[in-house]
């Protein structure tokens, strides 16, 4: 292998050179055709416009309602509690055995499966299934 053979790992990609003549290829009116919009400095069209007709996401009519008030729960059905080796099951406990991911706005307990362990469960919320299986089998509920 010799100095000359050395070649950059990313290819280089040359300037465009505009205006430059007739001859370059871009010369004249610099690849932006002949007047109008677009062929003027600082010129173009916003995102979405059409030309002064009524772009669609006005014609379109508004649905739905979004409650800015509303929370977002992580679901923990008795079943993945199972699953948990700690006696006092947290939010903290549960993320770092990996039986739920993230913590939204807090945690619901489902009353999905059952539960054969004496545990103490710390939750946002609990459904009364939930909160009756897991006072059977001898644990206790704790509303955070």
């Amino acid at each position: 292998m010799e100095l000359g053979d050395l070649k950059p790992a990313v290819k280089k990609v040359t300037r465009r050179r505009v205006g430059r003549g007739v001859g370059s290829g871009l010369g004249k009116t610099s690849g932006k055709g002949h007047k109008g919009q677009k062929a003027r400095t600082g010129g173009g069209v916003r995102r979405g416009f059409e030309g002064g007709q009524t772009p669609l996401y006005r014609r379109l009519p508004k649905r739905g309602f979004k409650n800015i008030n509303s929370k977002e729960y992580t679901e923990v059905t008795l079943t993945m509690l199972n699953k948990s080796v700690a006696e006092e099951v947290t939010a903290d406990t549960l993320i770092s055995e990996g039986i739920i991911s993230k913590v939204r706005d807090g945690i619901v307990v489902l009353g999905t499966g059952k539960i054969d362990k004496k545990l103490t469960v710390k939750a946002n919320r609990f459904t009364k299934s939930a909160a009756e299986k897991i006072e059977a089998a001898g644990g206790k509920i704790e509303v955070v």
